[in-house]
């Protein structure tokens, strides 16, 4: 057995994130490494598949949150005193820098395109004020991953912004699993279903989603499973009149989730066309292949070229040519039949995190020599 320490690290992502806990920790342990990861958790310390959980407690006051979280995730990660530190936030760069001071080895798991994210964050009304802040964030990051030992990123879009000697891809693809062990539904399906899991956010388009569902009318209905980003959004999506065919579950548990996933009839992924998004490979997209789903999925260039053989494609921003490519699905059986084969077929045959985490595995194993 391999017993080289690691110690992974996030303040953003919860003990539980798909990425960082049942993706990259767990491959680890099995692989033999000595996996310790700290991340928010309201429990306590404990060891679950193999990996050591260190619970990192958030200050409530968001001063002392920016001012001192990344000190005491600092002090919290030199304690494991591990061969490898992992991180996985932007706001932990500092913590990543201080552990190269310490002489350990560093990787820095970039999941998004931080600088594009931030010129979609339309709550900063200032366009010159994003340009700028994106601009700073963009030279940081990279005079910050000259000194890391390796970048991972999440898409090979991301992989530009760094040295391709030291960078690896590492996407996020389906842990089939996880999806293995059929659960019961807890609901009565009275009707063909649209599923969207995960957050419910207005640039992840689910008002257009909501508002299609008007022109859908009462043949199917729209499950949502997931938190809203904001109570003043789903107060809004709840007056209007596509709402009467929504049902709304709340967050589930992942295994949970994909139960409402393997009982749906159609996945939805309406992103809008933010710089963050266009070249994005959400998870989600995967997983609703990996479970034989049909795909309405925004008309990014990209994603045609990408997930033509599994989807059909609307413009993000108009309800009516949502509802419209959501029919064209629920009207032919055999079309749906054909894209949901297609795209659990192409899952079998290497797009999922059992053929992925080799990457992952191969990256360690030239690090450490074993």
């Amino acid at each position: 057995m391999n017993r080289v320490k690691i110690c992974q690290v996030s303040s953003v992502h919860p003990s539980t994130d798909t990425r960082v806990f049942f993706k990259e920790c767990k491959a680890l342990a099995e692989a033999g490494y000595n996996v310790v990861l700290i991340a928010r958790d309201k429990g306590s310390a404990r060891t679950e598949s193999g990996v050591k959980i260190v619970p990192f407690h958030l200050y409530t006051n968001r001063f002392k949150r920016m001012l001192f979280s990344p000190f005491r995730m600092l002090r919290m990660a030199l304690k494991e005193k591990a061969a490898i530190y992992h991180f996985h936030d932007p706001e932990l760069i500092f913590v990543g820098l201080m552990l190269k001071l310490f002489g350990k080895k560093v990787i820095y798991d970039v999941h998004e395109d931080v600088p594009k994210q931030i010129m979609g964050k339309s709550y900063i009304r200032s366009l010159l004020f994003r340009r700028v802040l994106s601009s700073v964030v963009k030279t940081v990051e990279k005079t910050a991953a000259l000194f890391f030992d390796r970048i991972i990123t999440a898409t090979g879009d991301i992989a530009l912004h760094f040295n391709p000697l030291k960078t690896t891809v590492v996407r996020n693809l389906p842990v089939l699993q996880l999806m293995a062990a059929p659960a019961a539904l807890d609901i009565v399906k009275e009707k063909p279903a649209i599923v969207y899991v995960g957050v419910l956010s207005r640039i992840r388009g689910l008002v257009e989603i909501v508002q299609a569902m008007e022109y859908v009318g009462p043949k199917a209905e729209l499950w949502l499973v997931g938190s809203w980003e904001r109570d003043e959004l789903y107060e809004e999506c709840r007056k209007l009149k596509g709402w009467q065919y929504v049902r709304f579950f709340g967050p589930k548990p992942q295994k949970e989730a994909y139960t409402y996933m393997r009982n749906a009839d159609i996945g939805i992924v309406n992103f809008h066309p933010l710089p963050n998004h266009v070249n994005a490979l959400p998870n989600k997209i995967f997983e609703y292949m990996a479970l034989a789903l049909p795909l309405v999925l925004s008309n990014f260039p990209s994603w045609v070229e990408t997930f033509a053989d599994y989807a059909v494609f609307a413009d993000p921003y108009d309800p009516k040519d949502i509802a419209d490519k959501i029919s064209t699905l629920l009207e032919n059986r055999d079309l749906r039949t054909e894209k949901g084969r297609k795209g659990k077929k192409s899952i079998d045959s290497g797009y999922s995190w059992e053929h992925e985490k080799n990457v992952l595995l191969h990256l360690y194993r030239d690090m450490t020599g074993k």
